[in-house]
């Protein structure tokens, strides 16, 4: 059943164009985890997220300046480079400036049919937060009817909802069987889910995930690896190729905290009278992004409890090179791990990952983890 994820995964671009020859719909790609998908799905439009390719950056330097997010950099790539040739629609929901500045180069220089701007609150801790958010939802629906053609019914509002909630809650569960003592999917694994999860009609994952779950709780096991159990966290990462060079010295990637994982998929919506009102709920009351983290620090303390029911021993904590939030987030969510003996590691990511003189530090710092289990 892996094999299905790491399919869609390493052909994202060629299954949306397949979907759209086959259902004839609209494919959206969207910048950021805080858009809305339940609306898109509610209007038949497939979600599709922009990601990178972690290759050398050589076609961005005109339009966001170096010392800038690499991620940001290379999202951008992709869509000047056409690799997203088949989107109809693009939007972000605001959260970062470094990846609305990709958002805003990519609608002045690629031509789709419609682009969003939906703007996200920052102070989500705010109670004017859900009541904001709640309108400028209502806004969106109302843009995307025009663009369709037609009206979203309540009735569609609530397909959508239930599209998303279901996918969600499946992939809770495929995350309790990472609370094993030798987890039966790899970290490397978990994350081609995760991707995934992001890229495919979420029907077709949902019926995916039913069929690994059914493997999986017959007892079918995809992973040999029982080394030491970590947590990976910080900014964006879906650079496979790292996760596995960690789980090949003996480290085992058993939770994280950014949002191509457990960020995406960690609350589901509850739907009330004002649908919408419930939408935009789940997206203020989710594990916040950094950018949104304030006036509290409402990560540290779910951090530290993901950590202790996974049973983590280390964390390899990441920062996208320049990355602002995650960088004035780092040294608050480091001293509170090692403030309850989780030791960590700080790596810094560029769009290619030195994987050789990482797996140098990687072996080093799963060592000194081994020798205090010693004592």
């Amino acid at each position: 059943m892996i094999d299905k994820f790491v399919q869609w995964e390493k052909n994202r671009h060629q299954y949306a164009k397949d979907w759209k020859a086959r259902t004839g719909g609209k494919v959206m790609g969207y910048f950021c985890t805080y858009v809305p998908e339940e609306i898109l799905y509610a209007a038949d439009i497939l979600p599709v997220r922009i990601l990178g390719s972690h290759e050398p950056h050589d076609v961005t330097e005109a339009h966001i300046f170096g010392m800038y997010c690499p991620f940001s950099r290379d999202c951008l790539a992709q869509g000047l480079k056409g690799r997203y040739d088949y989107l109809d629609g693009i939007m972000i929901a605001q959260s970062c400036l470094h990846i609305r500045q990709a958002y805003t180069s990519w609608t002045k220089h690629i031509p789709v049919d419609f682009e969003y701007y939906l703007p996200m609150p920052n102070n989500v801790q705010s109670p004017h937060a859900t009541p904001y958010l709640t309108e400028e939802i209502t806004q969106f629906r109302k843009a995307l009817e025009k663009w369709i053609g037609r009206e979203l019914t309540d009735e569609n509002i609530q397909n959508g909802i239930d599209i998303m909630n279901e996918n969600r809650a499946l992939m809770h569960e495929l995350y309790t069987y990472k609370k094993n003592d030798n987890p039966p999917v790899s970290g490397a694994d978990t994350m081609e889910i995760a991707i995934s999860q992001q890229m495919v009609d979420k029907r077709e994952h949902t019926q995916a995930l039913k069929e690994l779950l059914a493997e999986l709780s017959g007892g079918k096991s995809y992973s040999k690896n029982s080394g030491t159990r970590l947590m990976v966290l910080g900014s964006e990462n879906d650079d496979i190729a790292f996760i596995k060079m960690v789980e090949s010295v003996n480290g085992t990637v058993v939770a994280d905290d950014h949002c191509i994982g457990t960020r995406y998929f960690w609350n589901n919506v509850k739907p009330n009278e004002n649908l919408v009102e419930s939408i935009a709920t789940r997206y203020i009351e989710r594990p916040a992004c950094p950018s949104k983290d304030w006036i509290d620090r409402t990560r540290i303390p779910h951090i530290l409890s993901m950590a202790k029911e996974f049973d983590v021993k280390g964390a390899i904590v990441i920062q996208q090179k320049f990355c602002d939030p995650h960088e004035l987030d780092i040294p608050a969510i480091t001293k509170a791990l090692q403030a309850n003996d989780i030791k960590t590691l700080f790596l810094e990511f560029d769009v290619t990952v030195p994987i050789g003189q990482f797996k140098i530090r990687v072996e080093a710092f799963l060592e000194m983890l081994q020798e205090d289990d010693l004592f």
